[in-house]
C-alpha cells in the first residue's frame, strides 16, 4: 500500500522508516515532517519517539497525537494513531539517525566538542552554513545519546552541509557519537577542568575523552585544535592517528589561524585575525576574551566544510549571544541604571576566567562597580574546594571590585576574598535571588555566572526584573 500523502516538507515516510529501524507498521500509512521524544514539543506532521526515561514515553503518544503528530515510534502499540513499532525506542533512533547520514552522503558535517565553548562555537558555524546554503545542525544543547542521533534523525536530505554538537558527561561517550555523526571536520575548542570527577586522572582524561571526537573522521578529514590549549598536543595525535589533516588556532605564530589582536568595547569587541597567512579585521557582538579564539575554531571549521572565510566573518558579525552566555541589557533602577551580563547557563574555572577578564576590560561609568554574583561550578570532585578558592586570583587580576557568592562550593571562595571585595553569600542561589535590590547599584556592570544546576538563572532573571518593578514603584518625593 502506498504512503499517504503527507506534509509538502516531508522527511520520513513509513516505508523508508520502517525500513530504516527494522520496525512494524501498524495502522494508516503516514509521512512526517520533523522528529521529536518530548510531547510538549509536538508540532503537525511530527514522528513522536516514545523513549523511556524517568517516564515511559509511551504515557505520553495520547498527547502527542493530539497535538498534532502524524505518527509515533514505540515499543508496544498505543492507541491515537499509527505508530511503527520495535523493540527499542533509542536504539531505533539511532538507526534512524544513522539512515539519515547514510541517504545524503553529499552532506559535509561537522561535530564540535570541547570543556568549554562548545554550544556557541556550534550555533556560529551553524550561522555560517545558513549563509553558504541549505543547512542544518543542533538546537539548544542536544549533544549527547538522546540529542546527536536526534539531530541526525531531523536532517533533510536536500541541505548541503550540517553541524552537531557532541557533549559528554563520563568516560566513552565521545567516541560512539562521532562515529555515528562521521563528520568531515571535528573539531575541540579547548580542554579544561569539567566533569573532571568522572575521570580518575581528572584533566588528563577529559583531554582522551575530547579527542575521542576525532574517532570519527575519515582518512580525509580536518581536525581543528586549539593550539594554545596546554592538551593540544593529546589531541594533535590522536587526530594523526585517524590520518587527518590538523589545523590549529591560537595566539601563536605558527598556527593556522592566529589571534592577533581582541579590543572589547561597549558594543562588543574589534578582532583582528591572521588565517592562512591572509589578514581580516572584523567586529564581534561579544565582548569576551575567549570569543577570540572561538571566532578562530568557528572560521577554520567553516573552511573544512568549504564555506568562504568572508562568509564566516559575515556570520560571525551578526551572531548574538546565546540565552546565559553572554547577552548583555541594561537594566533600569529607581534612581539610574546598570548593565546586566547574563552568563548564568554554564560555567568551570576557565569559563569563570575568562568571564573575569572581559569583565575586567570593560569600562565603567563613573561611580560604578564591577560586580559578579556567582554560583557553584559542578562536578568538580575531589578539587571543587580549591578550584572555587582558586578563582580569587582572576577575580584580583581583573579587579572585581564586588563578589556576591551562593552555594555550599562558593563558600570557599567567599572566604578566600579579601574583605573589600567580598559581598554576600547565601546557601542557595534562590536566597540571592531574594536580595536582587541589594546586590547592585547604579552605573554598575554585573556579570552573573554558575552551573545551571547550580540555578545561577534565577539570580540573573530576579536582576533582570528589577527594571520592572523599577517602572512599578511608586513616586516619592
Amino acid at each position: 500500500m502506498p504512503d499517504a500523502p503527507g506534509p509538502t516538507d516531508t522527511l520520513w515516510t513509513a516505508a523508508d522508516l520502517a525500513l530504516a529501524v527494522n520496525g512494524r507498521i501498524e495502522g494508516a500509512a503516514f509521512a512526517c515532517a520533523g522528529v521529536t521524544f518530548n510531547s510538549r514539543e509536538v508540532e503537525p506532521g511530527d514522528l513522536f519517539v516514545a523513549l523511556r526515561g524517568a517516564r515511559d514515553g509511551h504515557e505520553f503518544a495520547a498527547a502527542a497525537f493530539q497535538a498534532g503528530a502524524a505518527a509515533a515510534l514505540v515499543e508496544r502499540p498505543v492507541d491515537g494513531g499509527p505508530c511503527v513499532v520495535v523493540d527499542d525506542t533509542l536504539r531505533a533512533l539511532e538507526r534512524l539517525g544513522a539512515a539519515a547520514r547514510d541517504r545524503a552522503p553529499h552532506v559535509r558535517r561537522a561535530a564540535i566538542t570541547g570543556s568549554v565553548g562548545k554550544t556557541s562555537v556550534t550555533q556560529a558555524v551553524r550561522a555560517g552554513l545558513d549563509l553558504a546554503g541549505p543547512a542544518h545542525g543542533s538546537v539548544k544543547s542536544f549533544n549527547n545519546h538522546i540529542g546527536v542521533p536526534l539531530t541526525l534523525a531531523r536532517m533533510p536530505p536536500g541541505v548541503d552541509r550540517a553541524v552537531f554538537e557532541i557533549g559528554m558527561n563520563a568516560p566513552g561517550e565521545i567516541g560512539p557519537l562521532a562515529r555515528m555523526v562521521q563528520p568531515h571536520v571535528a573539531c575541540v575548542t579547548t580542554v579544561g577542568p569539567v566533569h573532571i570527577e568522572a575521570f580518575e586522572d581528572g584533566e588528563a582524561g577529559v583531554a582522551r575523552e575530547k579527542a575521542a571526537v576525532f574517532e570519527g573522521l575519515g582518512p580525509a578529514g580536518v581536525a581543528v585544535v586549539n593550539g594554545d590549549n596546554p592538551w593540544c598536543d593529546v589531541l594533535r595525535q590522536a587526530a594523526l592517528r585517524r590520518g587527518a589533516r590538523v589545523h590549529s588556532f591560537g595566539t601563536a605564530s605558527d598556527h593556522d589561524a592566529r589571534l592577533i589582536d581582541f579590543a572589547p568595547d561597549a558594543e562588543g569587541a574589534r578582532v583582528q585575525v591572521e588565517i592562512f597567512g591572509h589578514d581580516y579585521v572584523f567586529r564581534l557582538r561579544q565582548s569576551g576574551f575567549h570569543w577570540g579564539l572561538n571566532s578562530l575554531a568557528v572560521l577554520l571549521t567553516l573552511d573544512a566544510l568549504d564555506v568562504p572565510v568572508e562568509t564566516g566573518l559575515e556570520a560571525l558579525s551578526a551572531f548574538q549571544p546565546l540565552v546565559g552566555r553572554g547577552q548583555v541589557r541594561r537594566v533600569a533602577l529607581r534612581r539610574g541604571a546598570f548593565t546586566l551580563i547574563d552568563e548564568s547557563y554554564n560555567a568551570n574555572p576557565l569559563s569563570m576566567r575568562a568571564g573575569f577578564a572581559a569583565l575586567g576590560a570593560r569600562a565603567v561609568e563613573p561611580g560604578g562597580r564591577r560586580v559578579v554574583v556567582l554560583t557553584d561550578m559542578l562536578e568538580l570532585g575531589a578539587q571543587s574546594e580549591a578550584l572555587h578558592a582558586g578563582l580569587a586570583e582572576g577575580i584580583e587580576a581583573a579587579a572585581i571590585d564586588l563578589v556576591h557568592t551562593a552555594g555550599p562550593q562558593m563558600r570557599a571562595l567567599h572566604d578566600a576574598l579579601p574583605p573589600e571585595r567580598r559581598g554576600l553569600w547565601r546557601e542557595a542561589a534562590a536566597d540571592l535571588a531574594d536580595l536582587a535590590q541589594d546586590l547592585v547599584a547604579p552605573r554598575d556592570v554585573v556579570m552573573v555566572k554558575g552551573s545551571n544546576g547550580s540555578r545561577a538563572s534565577l539570580i540573573a532573571h530576579a536582576l533582570a526584573d528589577l527594571d520592572r518593578l523599577a517602572e512599578d514603584a511608586p513616586e516619592t518625593a
